[in-house]
């Protein structure tokens, strides 16, 4: 099973970035899909989830700015953010979970400036 993020970077606040995790090894398509987050000293948190019927859910932190989003014929799950700030600065990482089972990717940087 691999989960490869891709799309981090640095950006000004105010900006937008547009995250990607390619899936293999699993049947993507009965996996929910979460985001995290998890900036130097803090705990990781939920950022966005999608789960196998394309219902979403944000953090309140997030909600309005970022959208979550899968490609199922790609095995790919998405997080669109608009409008960064400084807070959302972080190592972001994808998450695939089943009932039975839990996968990790590498996580991507994601840096914005003042």
């Amino acid at each position: 099973v691999q989960l490869q993020a891709s799309g981090g970077g640095l950006v000004q606040a105010g900006g937008s970035l547009r995250l990607s995790c390619a899936a293999s090894g699993i049947i993507f398509s009965s996996f929910a899909m979460n985001w995290y987050r998890q900036a130097p000293g803090k705990q990781r948190d939920l950022v966005a989830t999608i789960t196998s019927g394309r219902s979403t859910d944000y953090a309140d932190a997030v909600k309005g700015r970022f959208t979550i989003s899968r490609d199922n014929a790609k095995n790919t799950v998405y997080l669109q953010m608009n409008s960064l700030k400084p807070e959302d600065t972080a190592v972001y990482y994808c998450n695939a979970h089943h009932p039975i089972s839990d996968y990790w990717g590498q996580g991507t940087q994601v840096t914005v400036s003042s």
